[in-house]
């Protein structure tokens, strides 16, 4: 059993910046403690099977981490936190009042701080930042780009190399919608195509979209938020 094409792309994205990766008829989980990521902490669902569920919620209590759940088609039970439009992205024009830059590691506080800040959880922008410096060491395949009018950051992406040409970019925000058509712009002329996912009412789209939904099966718990 595999996972649907779009939860299979969002696992091998984040894979490489997760702490563990767990396998379970299926389920493919991704768990990485003090960073308040949703797809780096969440189980992705191949089917609607509920038999798995239980067992699921039940790790993840295990964990002490919230039943996060991500899935594409019907959803799974419980509250919904977050839905993204996942698929290719096409260059929408972006104003030239925008600047992207390619920025190097020692830039990643600044870059965690934003993107952070994008989500409206600035005070998880420090242990974002630690976690990723760990991670990121030795990534060939990973560009960090930030999104400025003037002097002011207002976006920040994390793009991958794909196996395949392109690239993808799962992880990123603005502080202002008018930079998201910049900053995807630029990640997609990095190698010609781009992979992206969308907040789902973002104004952009993306081609050939699936609908991934992350849900909490426990309604009363409270999910990572970035």
């Amino acid at each position: 059993m595999s996972l649907p094409p779009a939860l299979a792309e969002l696992a091998a994205y984040f894979e490489p910046l997760s702490t563990l990766r767990r396998d379970f008829r299926g389920a493919v989980t991704l768990h990485t403690p003090g960073v308040n990521v949703l797809a780096l902490n969440a189980t992705y669902l191949p089917d609607g099977d509920p038999d798995r569920l239980p067992l699921i919620r039940a790790w993840h209590h295990a964990q002490a981490m919230p039943a996060l759940v991500a899935s594409v088609g019907e959803r799974a039970p419980g509250e919904e936190v977050a839905a993204l439009r996942v698929g290719e992205y096409h260059p929408a024009g972006a104003p030239d009042i925008i600047r992207v830059e390619q920025v190097g590691r020692l830039h990643l506080p600044v870059w965690a701080a934003t993107l952070a800040q994008a989500y409206g959880t600035p005070e998880w922008a420090g242990p974002l930042a630690r976690h990723l410096a760990a991670r990121l060491e030795g990534e060939r395949d990973v560009t960090l780009l930030l999104a400025y009018a003037g002097s002011e950051e207002l976006g920040a992406l994390l793009w991958r190399a794909g196996q395949g040409g392109g690239g993808a970019a799962h992880l990123w925000g603005t502080l202002d919608p008018a930079v998201d058509a910049p900053l995807l712009d630029t990640a997609h002329a990095l190698a010609g195509g781009l992979r992206a996912s969308l907040p789902d009412g973002a104004p952009l789209s993306v081609h050939g979209e699936a609908v991934v939904t992350f849900s909490l099966l426990d309604g009363a718990a409270q999910a990572p938020g970035l």
